[in-house]
């Protein structure tokens, strides 16, 4: 590497230039790792806390082996352009902690190493990482990064209010739509979730609730939006959306809704878990209850993180992973070295810069399979480092069970296949997400099906598939 800085953010690439930013520019991996040298690490992570914590796990790294590694944090936005440009002026970074849609479309372009990834895999133990984080990542067979961490997208329910209404937790899509008419009759606005246009929110509903009874963006080579299982996907989509509040629904207005108490289901991801606890002053639980107990809400709540459907009996959910990818070009050798720390000796404190956000998708060794769980749930939570509790000690072994399960338990639309490049636009767009509002006005779910259909397979002949 040619250039030192300490850890800084760069919002996008003209930043980047400005700075000069490190790049490998070597393939003398064994020189780097055996005379000390330097690389550059990429990380998403962006908030003085949380890149604080990773630089203090790469100077642990440093005192070990002798190589520096500048954290640099840079949204996945900023890391796209940066990358490419990047690319073309040969100054890349050597490691980067990236999602499976940026894996796929790097991968294209050929920036990552895919045979550095498989050798660190390989040494850490392949059966001690979830197949379905490593699928996201594989394309034509080939690993292209190594898994780090992930979430999932869960129910929260009111267990009280539930225990009061006689109503069973949920386990199915159809499940969730019953349990918010049994809980609206009730007297409670049964749920809330993205129903708003453009929103991510709303993308990651559908294909949350899409995924629960199989309905999947391709089957084979062809757009399979139109499948009865899609068809009647969204038919449970709209009987929710009906038991819900009036308007538009965004990130915003469902957390409001119910940190005030005010509903007694939503889909959100394991984020909001430290929100939920009152361990996050910057969105107050503000419930009637909450003014004498902060943690009325997360004592009074379960997670369901898995779901099955009516024609689906595989549970599953909709989440993400971050990937660790070795770049071409890199100092090979202590990026490989660097990646295994950050899988093994550093992997529980990176983890701990956002406990609810970073659930383990590597849960042990070959010695000791589920140890980094163990370690996991006894991390902090909480957004002021001054106020945070124990994970195990705010939430229940109910609740961090399903968490774990479903943040290692999940599938997507596209990714991990050819098709991942169509499935990221799509997405990106939340173009879906549009052909969704004349289901919410009462549409026939299966012409909503046959209209986004449509909408997919322009997507996919654009692309060129």
């Amino acid at each position: 590497m040619t250039i030192r800085s300490t850890a800084r953010t760069l919002a996008a690439i003209g930043a980047v230039a400005a700075l000069g930013l490190a790049a490998c520019g070597s393939d003398d991996g064994d020189a780097a790792a055996t005379e000390g040298g330097e690389i550059v690490f990429w990380t998403p992570h962006t908030t003085p806390q949380r890149l604080a914590i990773q630089e203090e796990v790469a100077a642990a790294f440093t005192a070990e082996t002798g190589i520096e590694v500048d954290v640099v944090g840079l949204d996945a936005a900023g890391a796209n352009q940066a990358i490419v440009a990047g690319a073309a002026s040969g100054d890349m970074p050597d490691v980067v902690l990236h999602r499976p849609d940026q894996t796929a479309s790097w991968a294209e372009q050929g920036l990552l190493d895919p045979d550095a990834a498989q050798e660190v895999f390989e040494r850490l133990g392949p059966e001690t990482f979830s197949q379905h984080a490593v699928d996201l990542v594989t394309l034509d067979g080939e690993l292209q990064a190594v898994p780090s961490d992930g979430w999932g997208q869960f129910l929260y329910y009111r267990s009280d209010l539930f225990d009061d209404a006689g109503v069973e937790p949920p386990s199915s899509l159809e499940d969730i739509a019953d349990a918010a008419a049994a809980l609206n009759d009730a007297g409670t606005t049964g749920i809330v979730l993205g129903t708003a246009p453009g929103e991510d929110y709303t993308t990651q509903t559908l294909e949350t609730l899409a995924l629960m009874n199989d309905c999947q963006l391709f089957t084979g080579s062809e757009v399979s939006l139109s499948s009865g299982q899609c068809a009647a996907a969204l038919a449970e989509y709209q009987r929710i959306q009906a038991e819900s509040v009036n308007g538009d629904q965004d990130v915003e207005s469902t957390r409001a809704a119910y940190l005030a108490g005010d509903a007694a289901m939503t889909l959100w991801s394991s984020h909001f878990l430290d929100e939920l606890a009152g361990l996050d002053p910057n969105f107050p639980v503000s419930c009637d209850e909450c003014a004498d107990d902060p943690q009325h809400l997360a004592k009074n709540t379960g997670v369901v993180g898995l779901f099955t459907g009516p024609d689906n009996p595989t549970p599953t959910t909709y989440g993400l992973t971050m990937n660790l990818g070795i770049t071409r070009g890199a100092d090979t050798e202590a990026a490989q070295l660097w990646v295994e720390y950050a899988l093994s000796e550093g992997y529980i404190e990176l983890l701990s810069s956002a406990t609810e956000g970073r659930i383990p998708v590597r849960t042990g060794t070959p010695e000791d399979p589920d140890v980094f769980v163990r370690e996991w749930r006894s991390q902090p939570l909480g957004a002021d480092p001054s106020a945070q509790m124990p994970f195990d000690e705010v939430y229940s072994d109910d609740v961090i069970t399903a968490v774990v399960d479903g943040a290692n338990g999940f599938s997507r639309w596209g990714l991990g296949t050819e098709h991942a490049a169509v499935a990221g636009s799509l997405a990106a767009q939340n173009a879906l997400a549009e052909d969704l509002q004349s289901l919410f006005g009462g549409a026939d779910p299966a012409s909503v099906a046959e209209a986004m259909q449509a909408t997919a397979e322009a997507a996919a002949g654009g692309s060129g598939e």
